[in-house]
């Protein structure tokens, strides 16, 4: 993609089709890959973007602090490349983004509470707050499809 072209949304590679999951996988959308197929959308993966490798140890947030399952703290990558992901989101002109549900960098409005027990409670992952609190308008695959 050239810099500077302008995109309505920003979007989770994983839904877009990228294998960049935390397990390795991706979790195909097909609303997100026919934006992202015309041209409509950027995708982006801010835990790749962060220096992550996939697949990963899962990650979730604790305590206002992200935390893989063997204990390490991971913060300062999810951090860095939910800044990164927002940079290209805003460089690109991207107003919106569709985001995967729960991620603790994507999630919006219920993430998993930190127990690695796949309970979730309210709350949003790093990137999607960032997005958010630049004036992105925030959507999950989930509620992105619902609404169409």
């Amino acid at each position: 993609m050239e810099p500077n072209m302008s995109k309505q949304y920003v979007v989770s590679a994983c839904l877009a089709g990228e294998s960049c999951r935390y397990d390795g996988g991706c979790s195909p959308c097909p609303a997100v890959q026919a934006l992202v197929r015309t041209g409509q959308a950027l995708p982006v993966c801010p835990e790749v973007l962060g220096g992550l490798p996939t697949p990963r140890v899962p990650s979730e947030i604790r305590g206002g602090r992200v935390v893989a399952k063997d204990g390490t703290d991971v913060t300062g990558a999810f951090t860095c490349g939910a800044e990164e992901a927002l940079r290209l989101a805003l460089e690109n002109g991207c107003t919106a983004a569709i985001l995967k549900a729960r991620s603790p960098s994507c999630g919006s409005g219920e993430i998993y509470d930190g127990s690695f027990t796949g309970t979730r409670v309210p709350g949003e992952g790093v990137f999607a707050r960032m997005a958010r609190e630049a004036g992105l308008e925030i959507w999950s695959e989930e509620t992105f499809t619902e609404g169409r």
